[in-house]
């Protein structure tokens, strides 16, 4: 197929509009920037020069090239400077009939082989076309700001778009340098519909009072290497933004339990602390700056005249040997019998249990039980949890025992699961049931989620990384203690593990 855009449209001048002007034509497009605002769009053009100008004084472009691409750039007086436009994208103002509007107006004005595409980021591309006389023609191309720095981009497929337009959209943010990630129109897409299992979890977690905000934060940017906790997150995207969009996708999915949002958020939203914005949200801010918050105590580290020995369970045999040498390179004795000794401490590794369910399951003493999250090893996070019983002593030997300077340990409350592995198996899920639903190609999903959403893995990758037998055995054990159905597996997730093969696998 040729490859045919040459002359793009961009209605609007905002920061989004004027970020696609920038990677269009640097990327050789002509480009005719069109705001119902006139002077927005030459403020815009201006604004881009000097951006230009100052990329290219840090070496990231030469003086030629800024030139060249800013003769590719139009200021349009008018909707009717769009005709000769092979592709026009709209990115205006979140608003239904306002884009319905404007896209019948356009198919007035440009050719019918033009291609109409919205840059929607919450919108059902099917209901902007809805009223078009050729709605095949009409896509969606979902950009994320910063434009010229989040290389990536959601094709989207209405239910009448031809494939051929989404090829042509496919082949243009290719030309961009952007990685196009083609998806059905579903609430959300690809990247806020995966969005949803990181903070709704956390924020499950915290309404169960099983960890602080701060600690939340820490375990999971430790443990899981996310660049930002969720709080830090919901902080910086402000809650007047994000509480909506969660509450959005929850209705637009018909109340479907896996993306039920917070009464924290909600609450916090009515009362106006929004996040930066406002220098309140889950943390005070001053000037912009993230202060400090308590942290809640834990048992702090002095030594014992003697370590207790240690009773393991595990739920896999690779636990198990991690521990094992952790334990013995310590110098640690282990107890090796079938049931603990009355003066052992009993470390279990289990998944989606809470201490109290995992010493009843195997028939130990709860005074002696301390949990340990594994899901993710153990080499920069330690999460410990105690049952409602765990004695002073048994503490504090753990807190020797898995204290060093190079990991953290951080205790949490009695919880189904450890944090890790709650937020780790909803994403796991989540992503796998977007795969089941056919909204996007397992490739599609997981680059959308590493460019789009910053996380270390794509959803389904990471959960072939960290083992999906574990996600399968967290899911089961929560749902099962719960009898909450947001925690039920995929059936993608289910099969695969059945059948040992890897999540990313697609017949």
């Amino acid at each position: 197929m040729q490859y045919k855009i040459q002359q793009i449209g961009i209605i609007g001048a905002g920061i989004m509009g004027t970020g696609i002007a920038q990677i269009a034509i640097l990327s050789g497009h002509d480009v005719y920037l069109y705001d119902a605002n006139a002077e927005a769009a030459t403020q815009a053009k201006d604004r881009l020069g000097q951006t230009l100008q100052q990329l290219a004084s840090k070496g990231k472009f030469t003086e030629e090239q800024v030139i060249t691409a800013l003769t590719h750039l139009h200021v349009a007086e008018e909707l009717l400077e769009l005709k000769d436009c092979q592709l026009v994208i709209e990115a205006i103002i979140e608003k239904l009939d306002i884009k319905q509007q404007l896209m019948q107006q356009l198919e007035s004005i440009v050719s019918p082989q033009t291609i109409l595409a919205t840059n929607t980021s919450s919108l059902s591309v099917t209901a902007i076309a809805a009223h078009c006389h050729n709605p095949e023609r009409v896509a969606g191309f979902h950009f994320f700001n910063p434009v010229p720095l989040m290389k990536v981009v959601e094709v989207i497929q209405g239910l009448h778009t031809q494939p051929e337009v989404l090829d042509h959209l496919t082949q243009l943010a290719q030309h961009m340098g952007h990685r196009p990630v083609r998806t059905k129109d579903t609430p959300g897409f690809i990247i806020n519909h995966a969005g949803r299992a990181y903070l709704t979890e956390s924020l499950k977690i915290l309404g169960e009072n099983v960890a602080s905000v701060e600690q939340i934060d820490q375990v999971l940017k430790s443990a899981l290497g996310f660049r930002m906790g969720p709080f830090e997150l919901l902080d910086l995207t402000g809650l007047d933004v994000s509480h909506p969009v969660m509450e959005s996708i929850y209705q637009q999915y018909y109340q479907e339990p896996r993306y039920r949002p917070s009464i924290l958020t909600q609450q916090m939203l009515t009362g106006k602390r929004l996040g930066r914005k406002t220098g309140q949200g889950f943390y005070r801010y001053v000037e912009q700056k993230k202060q400090d918050i308590a942290v809640a105590s834990a048992p702090s580290t002095v030594e014992m005249t003697a370590l207790p020995k240690v009773w393991l369970s595990t739920d896999f045999s690779q636990d198990n040997a991690l521990l094992s040498e952790y334990l013995t390179v310590k110098g640690i004795p282990l107890d090796t019998a079938e049931h603990p000794a009355t003066d052992s401490l009993v470390v279990i590794a289990s998944y989606g249990e809470d201490a109290t369910s995992s010493a009843l399951r195997l028939g130990v003493n709860p005074q002696q039980v301390v949990c340990l999250d594994l899901i993710a090893g153990f080499s920069q996070q330690r999460t410990l949890m105690p049952s409602l019983l765990t004695n002073a002593e048994m503490k504090q030997a753990a807190q020797c025992i898995f204290q060093d300077e190079m990991s953290q340990v951080t205790w949490i409350a009695e919880s189904i699961g450890l944090i890790s592995q709650r937020v780790l198996a909803m994403i796991v899920n989540l992503g796998c049931d977007m795969a089941q639903q056919g909204i996007a190609t397992v490739e599609d999903i997981n680059a959308a989620v590493r460019l789009g959403l910053g996380y270390p893995h794509g959803p389904i990758e990471w959960g072939d990384f960290i083992g999906a037998d574990k996600v399968l055995l967290t899911l089961e054990r929560m749902l099962a203690l719960t009898g909450d159905p947001r925690y039920r597996p995929s059936p993608w997730l289910q099969r695969r593990c059945k059948l040992q093969l890897p999540l990313t696998f697609n017949s």
